[in-house]
C-alpha cells in the first residue's frame, strides 16, 4: 500500500485529505497553520511538522496550495520536501500554478530521481469534500497509472492531457473562461439592479436562456442572496487570470477579455473581498450604484 503525504489543508486540500482517509489509505498531512492540521489526527492522519517531515517515507506526495510562491516554498524552501524525498517518489502538484514553474519543479524532481505529475483540479470546496473533483493531468501515462487509485479516491474523473505542464495549461484556460464569465455576469447583474428591473424576472430570463451556464446559475444564486461563503476564493481567481494572461503572452496570443476581468477582480480584492467567494466580484460595482434606480 502506497504511503501518501498531502501538503495544504485549505478549502480544497482538507476535503481531498478526508477522502484519502475514508479509503483507509495511510496519510501524513502538513499545513502551515498547525491548528488546521490538528483535527486530522483524530481521523487517522499523521501530522507532520514540516514539508520535509511529511515527505519522509512517502511514496506519493500531493500538494494543494495557493500559488507559485507557496509551491516553491514547500518543495524547495527551508525544510522543503524535495530535499529528503527518496528516489522513485511521485510528486503530484494539484495547485493551479504557472506552466513555467511546473517545468522548473519537474526538472528539480528529475534531478532527485523522482517523478512528477501536474494534476490541477476543477471543482470547488464542495466537490473536494464529496470526492467529486476532475483531475487534469500532465506527465507520463505510466506514472499516472501508478497513482490512479490515489487520485480516484479524491475525484470522479481523471483526464490525461499530455506531457508535463499540459494539465496546468488546461486549468488556466478553464479558469480564464470562468473568470471572464463571472466578471461579465457581475456587470450584467449590476445593470439589472441599477435600472430597476424586477430581479426575479431578470434572474429567470438570464439563467434559463442562452447565457445560463452552470457557472452563471451558481453566480446568480449567490449574488442575488449576497451569499459569499467561500467555495473558491476571489483572490485565487485574480491570481489565475494573471497566470493565464502571462501564459497567453508567452504563446503570442493576447487575451483581450482577460484584462478587464482581471481589473475587476483586482478592484474587488483591494476592496476587501479577496477572502470571500469569487461571486463577490460584483460588490465594488454595487458600491457605485445610487440608492434609487436611474429614471
Amino acid at each position: 500500500m502506497q504511503k501518501i503525504a498531502l501538503i495544504g489543508l485549505g478549502a480544497m486540500g482538507g476535503g481531498m485529505a478526508r477522502n484519502i482517509l475514508a479509503k483507509k489509505l495511510p496519510l501524513s498531512v502538513y499545513n502551515r497553520s498547525a491548528e488546521v492540521a490538528a483535527p486530522f489526527a483524530k481521523e487517522g492522519a499523521r501530522i507532520a511538522t514540516s514539508p520535509a517531515d511529511a515527505a519522509k517515507g512517502a511514496d506519493v506526495l500531493i500538494s494543494m496550495v495557493a500559488d507559485n510562491d507557496a509551491s516553491r516554498s514547500i518543495w524547495l524552501g527551508d525544510n522543503g520536501a524535495l530535499a529528503v524525498m527518496k528516489a522513485g517518489t511521485i510528486l503530484i502538484e494539484c495547485s493551479t500554478l504557472s506552466p513555467a514553474w511546473i517545468k522548473e519543479l519537474a526538472a528539480a524532481a528529475t534531478a532527485r530521481h523522482c517523478y512528477m505529475l501536474d494534476a490541477p483540479v476543477t471543482g470547488s470546496r464542495s466537490h473536494a469534500a464529496s470526492g467529486d473533483l476532475l483531475f487534469l493531468v500532465g506527465g507520463e501515462k505510466e506514472i499516472l497509472e501508478r497513482v490512479r487509485p490515489v487520485l480516484t479516491a479524491m475525484g470522479r474523473h481523471i483526464v490525461h492531457m499530455g506531457a508535463i505542464g499540459s494539465g496546468t495549461v488546461m486549468k488556466l484556460i478553464n479558469n480564464f473562461l470562468n473568470g471572464v464569465q463571472a466578471a461579465a455576469f457581475a456587470e450584467a447583474w449590476a445593470l439589472v439592479e441599477r435600472l430597476g428591473l424586477e430581479t426575479e424576472k431578470a434572474l429567470d430570463v438570464i439563467t434559463n436562456g442562452a447565457p445560463g451556464s452552470p457557472l452563471v446559475k451558481m453566480l446568480a444564486s449567490r449574488i442575488a442572496k449576497r451569499d459569499y461563503q467561500t467555495n473558491f476564493f476571489l483572490r485565487l481567481m485574480e491570481k489565475d487570470l494573471a497566470y493565464a494572461m502571462s501564459l497567453s503572452e508567452e504563446g503570442g496570443i493576447r487575451l483581450r477579455t482577460a484584462q478587464p476581468a482581471l481589473e475587476l477582480f483586482r478592484l474587488a480584492s483591494q476592496s476587501g473581498w479577496g477572502d470571500k467567494d469569487f461571486a463577490s466580484v460584483i460588490e465594488p460595482i454595487r458600491a457605485l450604484i445610487p440608492s434609487k434606480p436611474a429614471r
